[in-house]
């Protein structure tokens, strides 16, 4: 009896000891989630009731914020240019980052330099790119402009000036950097494709397109949503890029919902404005990758 007690404490000591040291391990940081995610989540939730400029005490005022972004034209031309932003962004990376990574999977020479020149505008600042395109794109002195009278346009666009080809500009210069690295997931995945079904397919009298469309697009179903997914989130949240090249402008040409929160909250500091739309933006994007995950369950059920 004394025996079975003491391996029963035993066990219980070494659970408990393996459980504390397993939250040893989450605390840091879930500790580091709560503090910067979490709370101002929670916060943000909270002011999206409320009128706040930040200086004077908070008054809730129940939907009225909501109600009042609705209204704003300014709020549903952003709606509408980040929905266009991120349909266009999306599909136009996947097809390029695709097609690289097919084409730089073949045995070619300097294919190592390809790769690396590709991914290069992942990591560049993006402070740079946006001055680097910015020149790329002057209306008078630009080279892409100056390519197009050499082809016979006499009236180039004003790209980043105009507002008609200010989103369009915007979304070549998202693609041209978002590219590179969605490229790299896709050449892991090719990489993994087992040869003997290109063999297998190849004795059955296959061509080289019905290879691509019967087996490498099946093959890299996880890759498509990943890729999908992680783009539309990240299109939907794009910022920084549209700041540096536009600024939003002209006029209200380029704003997306992220430059209305961000002139919401420190143009008009009108905090519980910003944090409604934000709880919109938040809305769309659960709502999407939801639906995206079902849609890949399903999905891979047919297959």
């Amino acid at each position: 009896m004394n025996t079975t007690q003491h391996h029963d404490r035993k066990r219980m000591s070494l659970e408990r000891h393996n459980t504390l040291v397993g939250i040893s391990f989450i605390l840091p940081n879930f500790i580091g989630f709560a503090c910067f995610t979490l709370i101002p989540v929670i916060f943000s939730f909270i002011l999206s009731f409320a009128s706040w400029d930040g200086f004077n005490a908070m008054k809730i005022i129940g939907f009225a914020n909501f109600s009042g972004i609705f209204s704003d034209r300014v709020f549903k031309a952003a709606l509408s240019h980040t929905f266009t932003y991120s349909v266009f962004t999306v599909f136009f990376s996947m097809l390029m980052a695709l097609l690289l990574a097919v084409l730089l999977n073949r045995k070619v020479i300097g294919t190592n330099f390809f790769r690396s020149a590709v991914f290069f505008p992942y990591v560049a600042s993006i402070v740079a790119v946006g001055a680097v395109w910015n020149a790329m794109f002057m209306k008078d002195a630009g080279p892409i402009n100056a390519f197009l009278r050499l082809a016979g346009i006499a009236n180039p666009p004003g790209w980043f000036a105009s507002v008609a080809w200010a989103m369009p500009a915007i979304i070549i210069v998202s693609v041209w950097k978002n590219m590179g690295y969605f490229m790299l997931i896709y050449l892991a995945a090719l990489q993994n494709i087992p040869q003997s079904l290109y063999e297998a397919a190849s004795i059955d009298g296959a061509n080289a397109w019905n290879k691509f469309w019967k087996i490498t697009m099946p093959m890299l179903t996880p890759s498509h949503f990943f890729v999908f997914m992680m783009l539309t989130i990240n299109s939907f949240k794009v910022f920084d890029l549209i700041f540096v090249l536009t600024g939003g402008g002209p006029g209200i040409a380029t704003k997306v919902l992220a430059n209305y929160i961000y002139d919401q909250s420190f143009t008009a500091w009108n905090f519980g404005k910003a944090s409604a739309a934000s709880m919109i933006l938040f809305l769309i994007v659960g709502t999407i990758t939801v639906i995206q995950f079902r849609a890949e369950k399903k999905f891979n059920d047919f297959l």
